[in-house]
């Protein structure tokens, strides 16, 4: 009994220090500007840019396969900094510059026909069918994939409501200053 335990632990020994060594001498090197890219995107994975998520965006961005302009969640704050990130000019103006929203459900529109559930992303809405369902705004990222298939207008996209935990000091404009 003693021989096989001290064999088994001998052997995962061995192959985890085998496997660190594999892992530190054929680790790839990625794009240090994909991973600088990535941060500058809001990581909300919606796929509203048309790619699966922020890395696939990312990724085509350094490759120059994608607009700056890709990202609607993150509107003319996020255009700038990757215009400047990748050298590349851009007309701001033509970029919407949205509020944060969140999808709501109106209770007494809604049918239960389970459409929104089946057809969010982030696993969102919260409901079975018959039933009226309500969104978690934690997970929501406004993708408004929800909004799309639902049959009786009963979802819809709002700003994000202004909470204790959402509210945040705007930063004071610099127009009026004197040097």
């Amino acid at each position: 009994m003693f021989i096989a335990i001290f064999s088994l632990t001998l052997l995962g020994g061995a192959l985890g220090l085998f496997l660190g060594y594999a892992a530190r001498r054929l680790a790839v090197e990625g794009n240090p500007l994909v991973e600088e890219i990535q941060a500058i995107l809001p990581g909300s994975q919606c796929g509203q840019c048309g790619f699966p998520g922020c890395a696939g965006a990312a990724q085509a961005l350094a490759n120059h396969e994608a607009p700056v302009t890709l990202c609607p969640p993150g509107g003319r704050e996020v255009v700038a900094l990757l215009a400047a990130k990748l050298g590349v000019e851009v007309n701001l103006t033509e970029v919407a510059d949205t509020v944060p929203q969140v999808a709501e459900v109106l209770e007494d529109l809604c049918i239960g026909c389970t459409r929104c559930y089946k057809a969010c992303p982030t696993d969102a809405i919260l409901g079975a069918a018959k039933q009226i369902h309500a969104v978690f705004r934690e997970a929501c990222t406004a993708c408004g994939k929800c909004v799309e298939v639902c049959p009786t207008e009963a979802t819809r996209l709002i700003p994000v409501p202004v909470t204790l935990q959402s509210w945040y000091w705007s930063k004071p404009s610099l127009q009026g200053a004197t040097a």
